[in-house]
């Protein structure tokens, strides 16, 4: 089967958001990460409605859980590409997947230090 793209704006568009949707969709129903990312992102917004946190900690707050979310979404999709590649273990694959969970390491760090100047605050 031959890809054709859709050459109207629109169209185009609406594609790309359904296809959107739907790797969204598969990364939070089969990947573990990615729930528990997810997971912990619902109770966080919970927190945050109950601590009635301010507009710009919402902004804060929101950034952090998009972009923990969106980054491990990109490592699983590096894994992904790499176990496609070389199935078997390689040490070459393996540097390449380490370096792809370093940055979800960075990220979800960030996230907790949003987190705490967020939330001690209100627990102090």
């Amino acid at each position: 089967m031959e890809f054709q793209k859709d050459n109207t704006f629109v169209k185009g568009r609406l594609k790309s958001v359904t296809f959107a949707v739907k790797g969204a969709l598969k990364l939070i129903t089969t990947e573990h990460s990615i729930m528990v990312q997810f997971s912990i992102g619902i109770l966080i917004t919970i927190l945050g409605f109950y601590l009635n946190i301010t507009k710009t900690e919402w902004l804060f707050q929101t950034l952090a859980i998009g972009f923990v979310m969106s980054i491990e979404g990109l490592n699983t999709a590096v894994e992904k590409i790499a176990d496609f590649i070389h199935p078997n273990y390689h040490e070459r694959i393996g540097f390449i997947k380490d370096i792809a969970a370093g940055a979800v390491m960075f990220s979800a760090i960030t996230a907790i230090i949003i987190g705490l100047i967020i939330y001690v605050p209100y627990f102090l």
